[in-house]
């Protein structure tokens, strides 16, 4: 699972393998903590669930972010552009420019991207984001840390949880070079990407399993028509999301009218196993934004104490 490659990203030794998450007898206690932490995010607030509905619109927001963290504005490579951008999502299959720009668009015309011209190069376009994304951002970073913190508590996600504004730069910034491995990781998941591939896909995925596991019996006819209420989108569309995933054996539809599905098992391994690889990636960041972020506050106590210690 790619360990030798994280561990040189890392430049230390990975202190979880995929192994050992995906076995973890916390899983499930882990599964369920990131769901009513997604809900929670979501819920209630109809600008970001329109925001991420059109699939793909997440990776964006995601890389810029990312990117923007990344940038080093003396050196002309690392700096934010839109060619940057389609470059990151490339890794991620999103190959066509004209669908990113599309994509791109939205996000200026909301407010969570904007563009302007380089004062170094008037030819180049640079993007930066604003604080509305900067802000959601690190909200959905502190939901993805939240699995790691209840089977290892004691593994300093703290920052990440106080969604504290520097450790959340640092943890962007080095996140990137594992942007690589992770899209390769994500070509492993055929069934999570197909919840990625369709509007509001994930959204309506963690819904569903939410109310599967709320329900307590993981073989509990679901309801899932009111899903398209809550996220503005066609009761035709649920319908045939739920329609390709009965294809894929995830889901079994049943009722009267096919209003209700089951969750069959292969849903609940392999939505692990994605939970897994995004836990066992979000751990291998930490360890990197981590040895940045304790060596910053050890230089910012040296700095408060030393008229004291002069004196």
């Amino acid at each position: 699972m790619e360990r030798d490659e994280l561990e040189r990203l890392a430049g230390c030794r990975l202190r979880l393998s995929f192994e050992d998450i995906v076995n973890h007898p916390r899983l499930p206690e882990a599964r369920r903590a990131y769901l009513e932490s997604f809900s929670k995010l979501y819920e209630g607030d109809p600008f970001l669930v329109r925001l991420l509905l059109q699939a793909g619109r997440f990776f964006v927001f995601h890389n810029a972010a990312v990117l923007e963290a990344a940038q080093d504005r003396l050196r002309r490579e690392t700096w934010f552009t839109v060619a940057a951008l389609k470059r990151q999502l490339a890794l991620f299959g999103y190959a066509s420019a004209r669908q990113v720009d599309h994509l791109l668009e939205r996000l200026c015309a909301v407010g969570f991207i904007e563009r302007s011209r380089s004062p170094e190069d008037g030819r180049v376009r640079l993007l930066a984001t604003t604080e509305k994304l900067r802000s959601h951002h690190t909200q959905w970073l502190a939901t993805h840390a939240v699995p790691l913190a209840r089977p290892y508590p004691k593994h300093g996600y703290g920052p990440l949880l106080s969604r504290d504004r520097l450790y959340h730069v640092l943890h962007c910034r080095a996140s990137l070079p594992f942007h690589p491995v992770a899209a390769r990781l994500m070509t492993t998941l055929p069934d999570t990407l197909l919840f990625f591939a369709h509007a509001a896909g994930p959204l309506i995925q963690n819904a569903v399993l939410k109310a599967a596991m709320d329900a307590a019996n993981p073989a509990a006819a679901i309801p899932y028509i009111e899903v398209a209420e809550r996220f503005g989108v066609s009761r035709t569309h649920v319908r045939n999301l739920m329609n390709t995933a009965q294809s894929a054996g995830l889901v079994k539809i049943v009722g009267r009218g096919g209003r209700s599905v089951e969750i069959l098992p292969r849903h609940w391994v392999s939505y692990d196993r994605g939970l897994a690889i995004g836990m066992y990636l979000n751990d291998a960041v930490n360890l990197v934004a981590m040895r940045e972020w304790t060596q910053r506050q050890a230089e910012g106590v040296a700095r408060r104490l030393a008229p004291v210690i002069a004196n």
